[in-house]
C-alpha cells in the first residue's frame, strides 16, 4: 500500500490560489444577474467559469482551493447566502477539482479532456447544489413536496444554464491560458 504523500504548499503556490480566488469572487459578485424564483433566490453568474479555470490553470487541489474559498468568501459576504457558506467551499471545491483531475490526466486528446473536464466538474456541482437545496427545503424548512419540486425545478433550470455558459467559456480560456501559464511558472 503506498503511503499518502503530502507536498508543502510554499508561497508560489499560495499566491496561485489567491489570485485564483479573488478572480472566482470578483466574477461571482459583479458578473451576475439576479433571477428571483417563486420561492427562493437564485442567479445567472461567471463564477462557475472562474471555478472550472481554476481546475484548469492550476493543479487540481490548489484550483479546488481557489474555487473554494473565492466562492465561500462570496457566500460570506452576501446575507443572502451566508448560511451556504460550507456548502459553497465544499461544491466549488470539488468542481475545481474533478475538472483539474481530468484535464490534468496524460496528454492524449487534450480538446476533450477539456470539455469533459468542464461537463464533469460542473454536472458534479449542479447534481450537489440542487440535493443540498431539496433536504434544505424538505427536511429542514419542512416545504410541501410541491414547493418543493417547484424550487428544484427552478434552480435546475438557471444552475443547468450557469453550467452549460460555464463551459463553453471556460474551455476555449482554459485551452488558450494553460499553456502560456505553464510555461510562466516553470
Amino acid at each position: 500500500m503506498k503511503a499518502l504523500r503530502i507536498k508543502k504548499i510554499g508561497i508560489k503556490e499560495i499566491a496561485r490560489i489567491g489570485v485564483m480566488a479573488a478572480g472566482v469572487y470578483a466574477a461571482s459578485a459583479f458578473l451576475q444577474i439576479p433571477v428571483p424564483t417563486a420561492i427562493d433566490n437564485t442567479r445567472l453568474h461567471m463564477g462557475n467559469v472562474m471555478c472550472l479555470l481554476a481546475g484548469m490553470l492550476l493543479s487540481p487541489l490548489e484550483g479546488g482551493f481557489a474555487a473554494g474559498i473565492g466562492s465561500m468568501f462570496f457566500d460570506l459576504t452576501n446575507p443572502a447566502y451566508i448560511a451556504s457558506a460550507p456548502f459553497t467551499f465544499a461544491f466549488k471545491f470539488a468542481m475545481a477539482w474533478i475538472c483539474g483531475r481530468i484535464v490534468s490526466a496524460g496528454s492524449q486528446q487534450r480538446k476533450r479532456r477539456y470539455a469533459a473536464g468542464c461537463m464533469l466538474g460542473a454536472l458534479a456541482y449542479v447534481a450537489c447544489y440542487l440535493v443540498k437545496s431539496f433536504v434544505e427545503h424538505r427536511f429542514v424548512l419542512g416545504m410541501p413536496m410541491e414547493a418543493v419540486m417547484l424550487s428544484i425545478a427552478q434552480k435546475a433550470l438557471v444552475s443547468g444554464t450557469n453550467a452549460v455558459v460555464a463551459c463553453l467559456v471556460a474551455v476555449p480560456l482554459g485551452m488558450a491560458l494553460r499553456p502560456a501559464l505553464s510555461k510562466m511558472i516553470k
